[in-house]
């Protein structure tokens, strides 16, 4: 597909700015930290923000892997900065988030993978007692158990880890990851009561077919939490998109993914990961209160 195609009309967004989307601007700036929603150029950062909802990326802005739809730069990162963790709590504060989405680069250079300063970070935003809840979006670590348990015993509210594309589609989109590597950390996540989390993008050259597949290797993974949504290529250097899903065709597999007996299903062309859903918040809440979450 030619990058210049224009866009349907499902895809188009309108930009927002006020003084909230300022204020969360002003929060991370002073915090020295980066989102993913500048990083990734997340069509959604404007209304996101003026909600005062942001996901902060941590372990820098700089990807040891260099996968064909991501804009976050590769390059040899800085060292971990171990007072990160301190001023993601305070930006937090400062922003007054309620519901936190922490993510980061994937950082293959560390021993851990970051797993240390993920835990750390978590632990710090849980200390803040006006924060519900902490939603992470981790690397693989490699396939790392020990660096997973770290994250997992700082306690997040849910566990999120994007399977991304289905499986044939790896070697092009995601040559760096492993796809049996990634429902095995979802898998282990949920078999030890984390409230497991995962999404797809569309577009990319898969069948409905794979993504069915795909969709129920995650629920059989434990995965709880599914997000479908549009990919949209960042540069002319990146994976082209193959094709503009149709919003009936996500509202289809929205429905199939219910059936399937996930408890949340969140489907629309301009859906992210990160997405702020009003399900899923309403949906974290009552698994934390009836204590089958990492509540405090």
């Amino acid at each position: 597909m030619n990058r210049n195609e224009r866009k349907p009309e499902w895809l188009r967004v309108r930009l927002r700015s006020g003084a909230r989307c300022a204020a969360v601007e002003r929060a991370l700036r002073t915090g020295r930290l980066h989102t993913v929603c500048e990083e990734a150029g997340c069509p959604n950062v404007g209304e996101c923000w003026q909600a005062g909802h942001a996901t902060v990326m941590i372990l820098g802005d700089r990807c040891t892997r260099n996968c064909g739809f991501c804009s976050v730069a590769s390059r040899p990162p800085a060292p971990p900065d171990v007072d990160e963790p301190r001023r993601v709590a305070e930006a937090v504060r400062e922003m007054g988030l309620k519901e936190v989405v922490l993510t980061s680069v994937t950082r293959d250079d560390l021993p851990d993978g970051g797993a240390a300063i993920w835990a750390e970070t978590i632990r710090r935003v849980r200390g803040i007692g006006e924060v519900a809840t902490v939603e992470v979006l981790i690397p693989d670590f490699r396939g790392s158990a020990a660096a997973l348990q770290q994250v997992l015993d700082a306690r997040p509210a849910v566990l999120g880890h994007n399977l991304e594309t289905v499986p044939s589609l790896y070697a092009s989109v995601r040559p760096g990851a492993d796809y049996a590597r990634s429902l095995e950390l979802l898998r282990r996540s949920s078999a030890g009561g984390q409230l497991a989390k995962t999404s797809l993008m569309l577009g990319l050259g898969e069948s409905a077919e794979d993504i069915r597949a795909t969709m129920r290797d995650a629920r059989d993974a434990g995965c709880r939490i599914f997000y479908l949504g549009q990919y949209l290529q960042p540069t002319p250097a990146h994976v082209p998109v193959a094709r503009f899903v149709h919003p009936d065709e996500f509202d289809g597999f929205r429905e199939e993914g219910c059936a399937m007996g996930f408890d949340v299903v969140v489907s629309g062309p301009l859906v992210r990961s990160s997405y702020r859903s009003d399900e899923q918040t309403r949906f974290v809440r009552e698994v934390m209160m009836k204590g089958e979450a990492n509540a405090d």
